[in-house]
């Protein structure tokens, strides 16, 4: 009987010992990790007197967003020219519209063409942005209307044979004359030097002179 009271007393403190030292060993780990992670961040305050005090603790997650918020933002060099108060380069940051280029540049004068403008649009680095006057919008309009209007006609500099043969009287043979005459002696400086091209006179001119260009 006091044999096994023995061994009973004696496996208890064993389990007692076991559990005290697993105890020890997970509080020791917990205690090392807690110490050597990154979450927390000490720092020495300025009136600790140099003896190593350590200062409030700041988290890295606070640290992190600190530091973003000190880094420069990207920006935008724009080149506004024409009706604006005060033409030149100016910095803005990325992702800023037109319209505040214009504001910075003082605003449109009186006679600038707003309406040429997408005011909307975004920057880009190294953007140049022409106001024009009103004057300079309608004039500019008048010469795409010019040019619109050529779009149309045969270039007999750079005509194939078949769009040579599209104009009145041109037939296959006429055009390979002109690819022949200009192969030989160059680019037509104006519509009349075609009438050089053998075959070609004036009458043969007059009916294609409305649809050709150079």
């Amino acid at each position: 009987m006091m044999k096994l009271a023995r061994n009973y007393f004696h496996r208890k403190w064993i389990k007692i010992i076991l559990i005290l030292t697993a105890m020890f060993i997970f509080g020791a780990c917990y205690s090392c990790s807690r110490g050597s992670g990154k979450e927390d961040v000490l720092f020495l305050t300025e009136d600790d007197g140099g003896k190593g005090q350590p200062g409030e603790a700041v988290s890295g997650e606070e640290t992190a967003m600190e530091e973003a918020a000190g880094e420069a933002l990207p920006v935008c060099f724009v080149h506004i020219c024409g009706a604006v108060e005060r033409p030149g380069v100016y910095e803005l940051l990325e992702g800023s519209r037109v319209f505040q280029a214009v504001e910075l540049a003082g605003g449109f004068l009186p006679e600038a063409d707003e309406s040429g403008l997408n005011l909307a649009a975004l920057i880009s680095d190294g953007m140049k942005i022409l106001v024009l006057t009103r004057e300079e919008a309608e004039t500019a309009s008048a010469q795409e209307g010019e040019g619109a209007g050529k779009q149309g006609k045969v270039n007999i500099n750079t005509a194939s044979e078949k769009e040579l043969m599209t104009l009145k009287g041109i037939g296959e043979s006429r055009a390979k004359d002109i690819i022949a005459y200009r192969e030989k002696h160059g680019r037509f400086s104006k519509i009349e030097d075609i009438m050089q091209v053998p075959g070609i006179k004036d009458g043969a001119f007059q009916k294609i002179k409305d649809d050709i260009t150079v």
